[in-house]
């Protein structure tokens, strides 16, 4: 199966031009620096601005994957509940789950950022000082997807990982602290 057998995906927001900080605009704007592939989205440190045109945006939904396709780093990042109203620059595509689909949207955004995605998108990729990867890539990877609740262990055990990631990370720093007032001490 591909991508595209079982999401939509569309460009992020078309902003002509540099996008205008208004701290009272109507809408937040998703820049590649707000998104994390294991993060998700810091929702705080969004810009706001007016957005024009006549139509509606697209805003972004709970269950969107945004994949960023410029740059020298490609990855999804799962949207989670919007809690503003929200698009994305034109920097990501926006990975759209089909009503029905066999696939959980953080089970694709897992896949999309494993070494083996990556790798595709490393050879796929488009230019020679900023690279891209082409709609029609993405579109096209391809994908195996388990039953749903082989696909909601795999999530589980990946934000497992993910928090002892962190803890031991703390206690890196922690250590590390420890050390310093130490070395602080035996110093003075």
């Amino acid at each position: 199966m591909r991508l595209q057998d079982t999401a939509q995906i569309k460009p992020g927001h078309p902003f002509r031009g540099a996008i205008e900080a208004l701290p009272d605009g109507d809408a937040a704007v998703v820049h590649i620096r707000d998104a994390d592939p294991n993060k998700g989205i810091d929702w705080p440190a969004l810009v706001r601005t007016e957005l024009q045109g006549r139509k509606d945006p697209d805003w972004l939904r709970a269950g969107d994957i945004l994949f960023a396709a410029r740059g020298n780093r490609n990855f999804a990042a799962c949207v989670g509940e919007p809690p503003v109203k929200a698009v994305c620059s034109p920097h990501f595509f926006v990975v759209r789950i089909n009503p029905g689909s066999p696939a959980t949207p953080e089970f694709v955004t897992w896949l999309l950022n494993q070494p083996e995605a990556q790798k595709y998108f490393a050879q796929s990729a488009e230019g020679t000082f900023i690279t891209s990867i082409r709609r029609q890539v993405l579109e096209d990877i391809p994908l195996t997807l388990p039953p749903l609740p082989l696909q909601r262990t795999i999530i589980a055990l990946h934000h497992a990982a993910l928090r002892e990631k962190e803890l031991l990370e703390q206690l890196i720093a922690n250590r590390q602290q420890q050390l310093n007032i130490i070395s602080k001490q035996i110093l003075n």
